[in-house]
């Protein structure tokens, strides 16, 4: 299967918020920025997409003007959940709880949130079920960096200790065959 991973483009929050599972918008002009992400895509392929409006605005966008066959939305495809840090400041994170989840981020949840290996489960069962549909045409999907690098882990078996090595950029297209 070829896929192309999509991260969203730029998100309105401010540098050093951390916004996860947030619903927020995207910082405009994108358009130009959308058009660059297009032609990096296949034609007539299938598109999945986070829920999350960031990516459901591109990937419409997408489903426009690359000709996509069909558009499906996954809550599998969701940025990690950061609980109780949502839209809150990075710098404002207590260190009692942010050093022992900057240290083991991958076992260690965030409360009321979720762990990157809890991430990588759900993300898991998307590509297992994705593996199962045996599609033919080329797959676009639309998502956050956190999914983006699960997928290169799942992709490359890289530890997930590791998976910040993989750099995901706002608006970047990763091209794999799984």
């Amino acid at each position: 299967m070829e896929i192309y991973l999509v991260r969203h483009t730029q998100t309105i929050c401010e540098a050093g918020i951390c916004y996860g599972q947030s619903d927020v918008d995207l910082a405009e002009p994108f358009e130009s920025v959308f058009e660059n992400i297009v032609s990096q895509l296949p034609e007539h392929a299938v598109l999945f997409t986070s829920p999350l409006k960031r990516c459901v605005i591109l990937s419409h966008y997408i489903q426009k003007n690359a000709n996509s066959l069909s558009l499906e939305s996954d809550h599998r495809l969701k940025e990690m959940n950061f609980g109780d840090w949502e839209l809150k400041n990075w710098n404002e994170i207590p260190p009692e709880e942010l050093n022992p989840w900057m240290e083991d981020f991958v076992n260690i949840g965030v409360a009321n949130g979720e762990s990157f290996v809890v991430l990588h489960q759900r993300v898991g069962l998307f590509l297992e079920e994705l593996r199962s549909k045996q599609i033919k045409t080329p797959i676009i999907i639309v998502a956050h960096a956190g999914v983006i690098r699960s997928i290169l882990c799942h992709h490359s078996s890289l530890p997930l200790k590791d998976s910040f090595n993989n750099k995901v950029d706002f608006g970047q297209v990763i091209k794999i065959v799984l």
